[in-house]
């Protein structure tokens, strides 16, 4: 099987999903908060590594060793779970923006991390080295943007996004 055709669910639920229950929500999930320093290069890593998860499982196949094959469903299967969870509460924020309900009472990132665990089950799946190293590459520099994203925040939110920084983590 062509290592793509894992990329189909994580399209849907990102893309197809998302724009069905939010209409805005497209939108919302493509807004990057303005950069400085470090995190412009970040944002290209991050954009470079995207598209390469993209275009990259096209010259892959999914193997069929047990190990790899079972971890690989694992955690693919964890990483369609929270994309399905994390994409159904992003399309549902309080009245003033901010996301505070389902996954984001346990994390305030829920999406980078079901995308990392999905794209880490993908480079599972097709045994690929080179996949794993940019799934890598995806979520450090993911990093720096979530470091812009929660300046923004404040300066958005204010005293109600500073008391949600204090009760919820970052990552998981």
């Amino acid at each position: 099987m062509n290592g793509f055709l894992l990329l189909i669910p994580f399209l849907l639920i990102r893309f197809g999903l998302l724009s069905l229950l939010d209409k805005d929500g497209l939108k919302r999930a493509a807004f990057f908060a303005p950069l400085i320093g470090g995190e412009r290069t970040a944002y290209w890593c991050y954009q470079i590594s995207n598209l390469l998860i993209l275009i990259y499982p096209f010259f892959l196949k999914v193997t069929t060793e047990k190990a790899w094959l079972y971890a690989g469903l694992a955690t693919y299967g964890l990483g369609i779970l929270l994309c399905l969870v994390s994409v159904f509460n992003f399309a549902s924020p309080a009245a003033n923006g901010m996301n505070l309900e389902g996954l984001y009472r346990l994390s305030r990132n829920p999406m980078y991390i079901a995308y990392f665990i999905y794209f880490l089950g993908c480079a599972l799946l097709t045994q690929s080295l080179l996949l794993f190293v940019v799934v890598m590459v995806f979520q450090i520099s993911a990093h720096w943007i979530i470091l812009a994203e929660e300046r923004w925040c404040l300066q958005q939110f204010g005293q109600q996004y500073k008391h949600y920084m204090s009760k919820v983590r970052r990552y998981i």
